[in-house]
């Protein structure tokens, strides 16, 4: 079966060869990325301001595991070395920032977006204790806000931390946040191709046609 798929010259076969040669290159990316940071998924895009001016809309932030390239910092313990990521810029009411930004699932739930925001403080307590998280445009903490479908917001605990953020690249994050219109061009423009180099293909391989006699004169 995998070899007639490999030797076949019809259109169907040739398509199925070029979209499995495309989720081959992916897969070995995503597996090169998961490897190197530690945890899944090692990239997303960022969708609000709430991170603006640090981070915008259409960023692609790679992620790593919380403790991957030093220890999770938090907003407090950066004040005091003076040390961070995303801190380029105060936040939108001036207070300066510091410590690391973190990408969690607000209170453990799958169904929902996860949220990146910068890692505050840890508090301690029974059940309750986790990190306080916010938005460097935002103006109070994730904890007091409620999330539809979620409710108010709880203090992070260290389960629901998908990674921390390292670095980002600007605009490059519209490419996955609009990533089903994207596929189907990839796919439209492949079979397109397909057909083209059939078309061009097509009259070598038809027969040369018998030339009439001329009629005696």
């Amino acid at each position: 079966m995998l070899s007639r798929l490999l030797k076949s010259d019809h259109p169907a076969a040739s398509f199925a060869r070029d979209l499995l040669w495309v989720v081959g290159v992916v897969g070995a990316i995503a597996l090169v990325l998961f490897l190197v940071s530690g945890t899944w998924p090692a990239v997303v895009a960022v969708e609000s301001e709430s991170m603006v001016p640090n981070m915008k809309v259409g960023d692609l932030v790679f992620v790593v595991e919380e403790n991957r390239f030093g220890d999770l910092l938090t907003h407090e313990e950066g004040i005091r070395t003076g040390s961070g990521r995303f801190n380029a810029y105060p936040a939108s009411d001036g207070r300066p920032v510091y410590g690391d930004v973190i990408i969690y699932r607000p209170n453990g739930v799958d169904s929902v977006h996860p949220i990146i925001h910068r890692a505050m403080a840890l508090t301690d307590g029974s059940g309750q204790g986790g990190y306080i998280t916010r938005g460097d445009n935002n103006p109070v903490v994730d904890q007091n806000t409620i999330l539809p479908g979620v409710g108010v917001i709880e203090p992070v605990r260290e389960e629901w931390i998908v990674g921390k953020a390292l670095f980002a690249v600007p605009l490059v994050g519209y490419l996955p946040l609009n990533i089903v219109p994207l596929a189907v061009v990839v796919l439209v423009i492949m079979i397109l191709h397909e057909a083209w180099l059939r078309m061009r293909e097509a009259p070598q391989d038809r027969p040369a046609g018998k030339k009439k006699k001329k009629p005696k004169s």
